[in-house]
């Protein structure tokens, strides 16, 4: 069992040895200092976490948008460790009893009842096999001329060169890796507040969606593989789309014969109030990815979930075959710590909570509006919302990169014990779903702190 505490001369042990040698994502290497660096952070407990000094932090983003059930939950420490007395991992041709209990636990929670699970690591892998399956559904069909995909501008959807050239949003730059992979297009973003075909009007005229047709249209439709999205667009800033906007992107994609990819890493497992966001539009996408929640960040594990219609196109003789592997994929640890963690999810209806409280929260931050540096409040849809900050809220002019939104955020939300993300112009907020309404209360009032630190300094 870990220590309580860690004594002085230990800490500086660790921060000189993470200074040295520890490569942190997305970040400058070698900054362990408290005032910019990365924080060693020792144990958490529900929406709380703990640093090597004592002090405690307020996990305003679950983690990475995946901490659903909360930190600290002993349930899935057991669960993994009888698993691994069992069988830690399984040969190939073989499968854990976990394994097939949890696939079909995740087909039961899908949209289509009777997909199949492919499973992976985490969230780049299944968007990668989710590509990949979809190229060869059309090899399969006899429509191997369908080779494209067509993303959204400032969309993540992973790390890898093709997952970037899908969007480039978040941390993974393309011009940080310019040339991007080829035949893959962008088209715009839902998003009323930012949108380039309806900002400056009353509201969204979905020519947002039908930039998809557009482009299907130039591209050549026997030539489009796929089109993907998140259903709610988190790398943007949280844009919720308008009601009609995912039905049309299904009629559109249903006129051409085009698959619809919904990339439900984010939005998955409860995070806006429904087992999976498409739920609040009644679509049903032909494959969706999932990672993250899954097992609630407790074991890294991913999957690429295929409807009935296109899992069938894979049956057959050999030449047929989704001949695609991941070695971690299906792992017996990581798929007890699901089984566990879903089982905690419906038992204690965190589901219903991430509904009732992202309802509360986003009620909370109207208030935010009294500020003349914020624009926008989004959110609405369980737990997932996001405040954007502008110079002119007028104009909706952004601030310049000069002025260190990020790095003056940053050091608001340390004084004030609060871990998120300020990505672009946008505080994000993104609780675990077990959050109660005092905690909501006690965010809030923090959050409303920082935006005060930021208008009087910039």
């Amino acid at each position: 069992m870990a220590k309580e505490t860690l004594s002085g001369s230990e800490i500086e042990d660790l921060k000189t040895m993470a200074a040295a040698h520890f490569w942190p994502h997305a970040r400058q290497a070698g900054d362990m200092t408290d005032e910019t660096g990365v924080k060693l952070v020792v144990k958490g407990k529900g929406v709380w976490v703990e640093d090597a000094q004592g002090q405690q932090w307020f996990d305003a983003i679950a983690g990475m948008w995946l901490k659903n059930i909360g930190h600290g939950r002993k349930e899935i420490a057991d669960a993994v460790y009888e698993q691994m007395l069992d069988i830690s991992y399984t040969p190939g041709g073989t499968v854990a009893p976990v394994t097939a209990k949890l696939a079909a636990k995740l087909a039961s929670i899908s949209p289509d009842k009777d997909s199949r699970v492919f499973f992976v690591s985490g969230g780049s892998e299944a968007v990668e096999t989710a590509l990949k399956m979809s190229r060869k559904f059309h090899r399969n069909n006899g429509e191997a001329s369908r080779f494209k995909f067509i993303g959204r501008r400032g969309s993540y959807h992973g790390s890898s060169f093709m997952n970037i050239s899908l969007g480039g949003g978040g941390v993974a730059a393309p011009m940080d890796y310019a040339p991007v992979m080829p035949y893959t297009y962008n088209i715009a973003q839902p998003g009323e507040y930012n949108c380039i075909y309806c900002k400056d009007r009353s509201g969204c005229d979905l020519e947002c969606a039908r930039d998809l047709e557009r482009t299907i249209l130039q591209e050549g439709p026997n030539t489009v593989a796929a089109f993907i999205g998140e259903p709610i667009s988190v790398a943007t800033g949280v844009h919720v789309p308008h009601p009609d906007y995912w039905p049309t992107i299904r009629e559109i994609c249903d006129k051409y014969g085009v698959l619809l990819i919904c990339d439900e890493v984010i939005t998955g497992f409860g995070r806006t109030g429904k087992w999976f966001a498409t739920e609040h539009w009644g679509i049903k996408p032909d494959i969706f990815t999932v990672a993250k929640a899954l097992t609630s960040g407790y074991q890294p594990i991913g999957a690429t979930v295929a409807s009935k219609a296109v899992a069938d196109a894979f049956m057959g003789d050999a030449s047929s075959t989704f001949r695609h592997l991941i070695t971690f994929g299906g792992n017996p640890a990581a798929c007890a710590a699901g089984l566990v963690n879903l089982d905690i999810m419906e038992r204690e209806d965190l589901i219903g909570n991430s509904e009732r409280m992202g309802t509360y929260l986003y009620e909370q931050l109207q208030s935010f509006y009294e500020h003349p540096i914020v624009g926008d409040v989004r959110g609405g849809m369980g737990l997932l919302a996001a405040v954007q900050l502008v110079k002119d809220k007028d104009t909706r002019e952004k601030f310049p990169p000069e002025a260190n939104l990020v790095k003056k955020a940053t050091e608001s939300m340390n004084k004030r014990g609060i871990l998120t993300r300020v990505m672009g112009d946008s505080l994000h907020i993104a609780p675990a779903l077990s959050i109660t309404k005092d905690e909501v209360d006690h965010l809030v009032e923090s959050l409303q702190g920082v935006v005060t630190d930021l208008q009087d300094s910039l």
